[in-house]
């Protein structure tokens, strides 16, 4: 096993980036977008668009990156890069004010510092290996997600009771003015979660750069020389995919069901806004409640991977999120799984907070698993440009599931409506998943 040190720096990788999917795709910059445009179904489009957008540049460079990266041994620089995107990235979002806001500099600000988020992701799930025997990475994995978890349910808290204010009393969830004298009327309060998540990274990830560190590399190669291989190395690597039916049907499945559990957590709250009106507040008590079922069963999930395997895993949890999406469609103002009820009743609210905890339960498990599936499908020296080709498989139809949602929730005018290409997507990754071989049980059953 890796010293602790080590392991506990990479743990915090995870615990200081998670706040840009917690605070800004899913439940705060995200639904705002409503507020900012003033139209749900048009914030939810554009919302596609400019995340789908980004998912092609992710795509694109990132097996390129990772095969570099390989040949130099020089992970922590490229990291150093893609944190300062990340951290530029996210402060700019402080400048969509309502009323006086360029939106394409809103989507770019966002866009880079989801790149630059989506890239580091890459560079650290490729030191996984080296933390511990491949008996044990199952539960290295799921503590760390698990820990990433409690990190952006308390940037969340922080967020809601400190800053974030229910704009009709100008008062945060406990009850006091948003520090720092935010002004709720041009939305400060809101928009601080750009800096606060900007500053959150910038000092959490110092244990990881303290504590990780590059293992030596006897042939390595300097970063002109790695990037003149990286491209010929990395092209043979993908023309032999299909001569690797496990590897490749992995890769497809993944790509599928990761772009659509991407598009729950980037539509949830904006669909819960939209469809039945929640405030903030209550985006923000479903932030919480969905966290804390995701870091209990990333911690689980990954004593399970390592005691049944990673794809036992996945299934269980593809399966549950299917059921989770059915059910969140039915939901309406006055409906509950197709059955009606009373106008104003709070059974549409009970019943999406419960999915929603469904979701981020499943959720967490699912990720933490993949990235285990990843490491078994990898040969060890070449392990960051596979996490590269993962990535592009991740990303490769990242625009699928926010165009196709943006797509079909214009044309038909419904959230409702809009929100079903993610269980296509779900559903057909599911089935390749069967293609795939890989350890039942990488240790004895506890």
């Amino acid at each position: 096993m890796s010293d602790r040190k080590t392991l506990w720096g990479w743990y915090f990788f995870d615990w200081a980036s998670q706040p840009y999917n917690t605070l800004l795709l899913t439940f705060i910059f995200g639904p705002y977008m409503k507020t900012l445009m003033g139209d749900g179904s048009a914030a939810q489009a554009v919302w596609g668009y400019g995340i789908g957008a980004a998912g092609v540049i992710i795509a694109l460079a990132s097996p390129f990156l990772g095969a570099i990266a390989d040949r130099s041994g020089a992970k922590r620089r490229f990291l150093w890069l893609f944190s300062a995107m990340y951290v530029l990235g996210a402060a700019g979002l402080w400048w969509a004010i309502p009323g006086d806001y360029s939106l394409i500099f809103v989507l770019a600000s966002f866009a880079i510092g989801l790149i630059g988020m989506e890239f580091a992701t890459t560079f650290t799930n490729a030191y996984l290996p080296e933390l511990g025997p491949r008996s044990c990475l199952g539960r290295i994995s799921g503590s760390g997600w698990a820990f990433g978890y409690v990190g952006g349910l308390i940037a969340l808290i922080l967020m809601l009771t400190l800053f974030q204010a229910n704009p009709a009393t100008g008062r945060t969830m406990i009850g006091i003015a948003p520090l720092l004298g935010l002004d709720v009327a041009t939305r400060a309060d809101t928009r601080i979660v750009g800096p606060l998540t900007a500053l959150w990274y910038a000092v959490f990830m110092i244990p990881f750069f303290l504590w990780v560190k590059d293992r030596p590399k006897p042939d390595a190669l300097p970063i002109r020389a790695a990037m003149a291989q990286g491209w010929p190395a990395l092209r043979a690597t993908l023309v032999s995919l299909p001569a690797r039916p496990s590897l490749a049907a992995w890769l497809v499945s993944s790509m599928l069901y990761r772009d659509a559990l991407n598009g729950v957590y980037v539509f949830g709250g904006l669909y819960a806004a939209g469809v039945l009106g929640w405030s903030i507040t209550q985006i923000g008590i479903f932030g919480l409640l969905s966290i804390i079922a995701g870091a209990v069963f990333a911690w689980a999930g990954g004593r399970a991977d390592d005691g049944f395997g990673s794809k036992t895993v996945i299934t269980v949890c593809l399966l549950a999120l299917i059921a989770a999406v059915i059910g969140i469609i039915t939901i309406t103002p006055t409906s509950v799984f197709g059955m009606a009820v009373t106008e104003g009743s709070s059974a549409p609210d009970i019943a999406f907070f419960v999915l929603g905890c469904v979701i981020g339960g499943a959720g967490g498990a699912l990720q933490s698993a993949s990235r285990v599936m990843m490491v078994h499908q990898s040969p060890p020296d070449r392990i960051t440009e596979y996490f590269g080709i993962y990535a592009l498989s991740g990303k490769a139809t990242a625009f699928l599931a926010p165009l196709s949602i943006g797509l079909v929730t214009s044309a038909t005018d419904s959230q409702s409506w809009g929100i079903t290409p993610v269980l296509v997507l779900f559903v057909a990754g599911l089935l390749l998943l069967g293609w795939v071989r890989s350890p039942q049980s990488c240790a004895p059953r506890m």
